[in-house]
C-alpha cells in the first residue's frame, strides 16, 4: 500500500504524518505550533498557549461529578530543519534520510485526534479531557518547566512518550551529575621531585579513587535496574607530557535512581570513600565531590489505580500490557514533583500508544498498527476511567 492510500483511509495516520512533515528542533517548534492551532480551530477545540507557547487544549465535562484526565506530549524532535518527507516500508513509516520525529508526533498525534473524536462525542459522560504540548523536551525539558500548571485541573496524566505499545511506566530515574576533583599541589619534576615521599600525583591518585567507587548497577529489583551510577570520563595532565607530577584531576559520573532511599545510600557511599581518601592523604592531597540534581526522579505511586485500569483494559483489546518502570528521563519526572491547580500531586505515567524504534537515528520509524491500536486502547481506557 501506498503511504498516500494509508493516509486517506486513516485520518489519524494522516494527522501523524502532518505533524511529522513539520521540522520542529527543539526550542524551534514555531511551524508546529502555528499548525495545531489552526487545526484546534478548525475543529472547534478550546486551546490557549501560556508565554512560553505551550499549548493546552481543553474538552468540557459532561459529567461534573467525575474528574478529567490529561494527555502530554512534547511537540519538539531530534533533527534539523530539512524537510521530513515520510514512506511506507510494510506497516512501517520512515523518512528519508533523516529522523522521523515519531518521538513524539506519535504522541502528538495520538491524544489530537482522540481530543477531536471526543469533542464530538455526546453518548458519553465523561469528566473532561486536558492535553498539553510542551516544547524543548529533548533539549533542557524548558517547556515542561515553563508549563503553568494552575491552567491543569487533572490528578492524573498520562505522558504519551512510551517507545512501545502497551507500556505503562510507573517510575523513572533520577539524573545526578557527579563532580568529582583531586588537588595534590606539590606537583613537581617527574625526576628530581619523584622521591619525595610528601609528593603525589593527581592521575595516580585519582586512578585509585574511581578504582574505589561504585560503577555499574548499585540496586536493581525484579531484574530492573533502579539505582546506577556511571563514570562518565577523567581528565589529568596530558599524555604527551610524562616529565610531570600532575597536580590537579577530575572526573565525572551519573547517578540514576527511581528510588530515593537507595539513591541517598548510594551518595553516602560515595562521600565516605571520599572522606577515607582525604583522611589517608591529610597535607598531601585533597578531593572534593559534589552532587547536582539535573532531574528529579519519579518515584512509583502508591496508587494502583490507574496502571491496574490500564492492564486489564490492554488486555481486553489485545495488547499486552507492560507495567514497569524505566531508567531514564521523561516529563512524568517534573509532573511528580508539582502540583495541579487544586494543590493536587499530580500522578503522571509514561504511556506508550505506539512502538517507535531507533529514536532519534535516521533509521527512526513508527509501526503504523500499533498507532491505531494505541488509539483504540487509549479509547477504552478513557470509557474505562468514566465508568
Amino acid at each position: 500500500m501506498e503511504l498516500r492510500k494509508l493516509r486517506q483511509e486513516n485520518e489519524i495516520i494522516d494527522l501523524f504524518c502532518n505533524l511529522a512533515e513539520i521540522p520542529s528542533p527543539s526550542r524551534r517548534e514555531e511551524k508546529v505550533i502555528e499548525w495545531i492551532c489552526n487545526y484546534c480551530k478548525t475543529n472547534n477545540l478550546q486551546y490557549e498557549l501560556d508565554d512560553y507557547k505551550n499549548i493546552y487544549i481543553n474538552i468540557p465535562a459532561t459529567d461534573e461529578t467525575k474528574d478529567p484526565i490529561l494527555l502530554s506530549s512534547h511537540l519538539d524532535v531530534i533533527g534539523d530543519d530539512s524537510p521530513v518527507i515520510p514512506y511506507l516500508d510494510g506497516d512501517l513509516i520512515r523518512a528519508k534520510g533523516r529522523t522521523l520525529g515519531a518521538d513524539d508526533k506519535a504522541g502528538v498525534a495520538n491524544a489530537l485526534y482522540f481530543a477531536t473524536a471526543l469533542n464530538k462525542r455526546t453518548d458519553l459522560k465523561h469528566g473532561g479531557l486536558e492535553v498539553h504540548f510542551t516544547r524543548d523536551e529533548e533539549d533542557s525539558m524548558t517547556g515542561i518547566k515553563n508549563t503553568d500548571f494552575n491552567k491543569i485541573h487533572s490528578k492524573y496524566v498520562l505522558v504519551l512518550d512510551s517507545d512501545a505499545l502497551g507500556q505503562c511506566l510507573t517510575s523513572g530515574a533520577s539524573y545526578v551529575m557527579v563532580d568529582l576533583k583531586v588537588n595534590a599541589p606539590k606537583g613537581g619534576h617527574s625526576g628530581n621531585d619523584i622521591g619525595d615521599n610528601t609528593r603525589e600525583n593527581a592521575a595516580k591518585l585519582i586512578a585509585d579513587l574511581v578504582s574505589s567507587l561504585p560503577q555499574g548497577v548499585y540496586y536493581s529489583e525484579d531484574e530492573k535496574v533502579i539505582t546506577s551510577c556511571n563514570i562518565g570520563g577523567i581528565v589529568s595532565g596530558d599524555v604527551k607530557v610524562t616529565n610531570v607530577i600532575n597536580t590537579d584531576a577530575h572526573a565525572t559520573y551519573s547517578i540514576r535512581s527511581s528510588n530515593k532511599e537507595k539513591e541517598d545510600e548510594l551518595i553516602e557511599l560515595m562521600t565516605d570513600i571520599v572522606d577515607n581518601f582525604n583522611s589517608e592523604y591529610e597535607g598531601i592531597a585533597k578531593a572534593e565531590i559534589n552532587f547536582n540534581v539535573k532531574m528529579p526522579m519519579f518515584e512509583k505511586n502508591k496508587d494502583e489505580y490507574l496502571p491496574i485500569l490500564f492492564e486489564t483494559v490492554a488486555r481486553k483489546v489485545g495488547v499486552e500490557p507492560e507495567i514497569s518502570s524505566f531508567h531514564a528521563g521523561a516529563e512524568t519526572h517534573i509532573y511528580a514533583n508539582k502540583t495541579n491547580a487544586k494543590g493536587e500531586i499530580f500522578s503522571p505515567y509514561l504511556i506508550g500508544l505506539a512502538t517507535v524504534c531507533n529514536m532519534h537515528s535516521a533509521s527512526e520509524y513508527v509501526d503504523y498498527k500499533t498507532m491505531l491500536k494505541g488509539q483504540e486502547l487509549l479509547k477504552e481506557l478513557f470509557e474505562a476511567y468514566n465508568k
